[in-house]
């Protein structure tokens, strides 16, 4: 007796899903993305120290795209010196609207010249791309037709792990072929600005910018990326809700661009150490690292060490949730905030700016040194100059100028590093320093706020 037996058994209403009439309803919506663009041809074409057969190998089944030569070696005109189109890849999109709006991938069309879009009933259109966000990977093209079949949005919100899901793309160039699989997870975070929806679809290279489909044909995803260390399917690929996707197609289609809310502040990841020692309990919020002179984040008085638990009303669960939040709220609102600092919440109003304004933080490294710590936490401070105070926006501090075999120096402080705060105590200098940490509890983790180069450090450490 099959697994599957029991179940249905226990379920009547339990059935094998039958994707034949889902595809048929789907397929013509579903279109292949082909790409060209614009080369110097100076000889005939060929990958250098590559035998030609190989070289058209991977330019049919896998697409790659050869800089400064063209992808068919037919196409090339020897010593002509002239710009010729070349092919440089394929992926797939899908319809939303009768008359020829099309989502797809950024990765996809980025970089070309012309992007031709081929229906299933082998009519082939130049597309126009409306716009482009590389951030979430989503781009809006359109082509001039009318009437077009197209597929119906769904809800990603309600996706269920372990329900059925199909992709329809072109793999490797082979044109509306079907895969079936089942959601692994949701809101899968692969450090990229979206969640993704994790399937076990098998999507290769050319199903990107697909249809991930519900059994009711609705499209709840569009295929973006595998996780692979040969480049092929493994078992594990990443789709973008749909819900997200529209919310920036919609600004694309509108604007030729997305615009995104910012509040000027670098973010540090909440471990389980860091947050006991801030009295938070468990790890939660966005912990900022660095807070941007003079950006929005600054005039609405959050500070460097402070761990943001709520935006907007909204509760932030851990740091990546920030960004996504506050890059879906319109510019120039003003919003309340809540941040955990000293060992209390405290609630701010920030207003929110364009992400386009964003400054390029500096990367710096502080200079090593050699010494002894005498103190509990086993190192040798001095006082920061007026100077010092002024050029890094400190009103004080205490400077690490030797370590010895300490709590610190286990932790990776080093010298130039600059110490801001004690717990919930705020540092002045060195001698108020060696007093508070004469009265440190050696059974009790404390955490230690470090400030080097641009960025704020929290490192629990227990006093020796």
């Amino acid at each position: 007796m099959s697994f599957i037996e029991p179940v249905l058994a226990q379920n009547p209403r339990v059935t094998i899903p039958d994707f034949a009439d889902l595809v048929e309803r789907a397929s013509p919506a579903v279109v292949n993305i082909r790409t060209t663009e614009k080369v110097m041809v100076q000889q005939q074409g060929g990958i250098p120290g590559m035998p030609e057969d190989q070289a058209e190998f991977f330019r049919r089944f896998f697409g790659v795209p050869i800089p400064g030569l063209p992808n068919n070696p037919k196409q090339a005109q020897p010593n002509s010196g002239k710009p010729q189109e070349a092919e440089r890849g394929v992926g797939s999109g899908f319809i939303i609207e009768s008359n020829g709006l099309i989502l797809t991938n950024a990765h996809v069309v980025e970089g070309a010249t012309t992007i031709y879009v081929t229906l299933t009933d082998k009519r082939e259109f130049k597309a126009k791309l409306l716009g482009m966000d590389k951030r979430t990977d989503v781009a809006v093209v359109k082509i001039e037709a009318r009437d077009l079949p197209k597929l119906p949005l769904g809800d990603s919100s309600k996706v269920r792990v372990g329900e059925w899901v199909l992709a329809i793309g072109s793999p490797f160039g082979l044109e509306n072929t079907v895969t079936a699989g089942i959601v692994s997870a949701k809101s899968r975070d692969t450090g990229d600005y979206l969640p993704f929806i994790q399937t076990d679809v098998a999507v290769n290279p050319g199903n990107s910018g697909g249809p991930l489909l519900n059994t009711a044909g609705q499209v709840i995803g569009i295929n973006s990326q595998i996780f692979s260390r040969s480049g092929g399917y493994m078992g594990i690929s990443f789709a973008i809700p749909i819900d997200e996707a529209m919310r920036v197609a919609d600004q694309l289609r509108t604007n030729g661009k997305m615009t995104r809310g910012r509040i000027g502040v670098a973010l540090g990841e909440m471990t389980k150490e860091v947050a006991e020692s801030l009295g938070l309990g468990k790890p939660r919020g966005a912990y900022v690292r660095n807070v941007e002179s003079g950006g929005p984040a600054a005039a609405g008085g959050v500070e460097a060490g402070d761990v943001i638990v709520s935006f907007n009303g909204r509760d932030i669960a851990k740091s990546t949730d920030l960004p996504r939040i506050v890059g879906d709220t319109k510019p120039g609102t003003s919003v309340p905030l809540q941040v955990w600092r000293k060992g209390a919440t405290r609630e701010l109003m920030v207003t929110v700016s364009d992400s386009e304004s964003a400054q390029t933080a500096k990367k710096a490294d502080a200079p090593a040194a050699n010494g002894g710590g005498s103190n509990a936490l086993g190192v040798v401070v001095t006082d920061l100059s007026d100077a010092k105070k002024k050029d890094l926006g400190l009103k004080g501090g205490a400077e690490v100028t030797g370590l010895g075999d300490g709590p610190l120096a286990r932790a990776g402080v080093r010298a130039g590093d600059i110490i801001t705060r004690v717990a919930d105590t705020d540092i002045s200098g060195a001698k108020q320093f060696e007093s508070l940490v004469k009265g440190l509890d050696p059974n009790k983790s404390v955490p230690v706020f470090i400030r080097r180069a641009d960025s704020t450090l929290v490192i629990p450490v227990r006093p020796k």
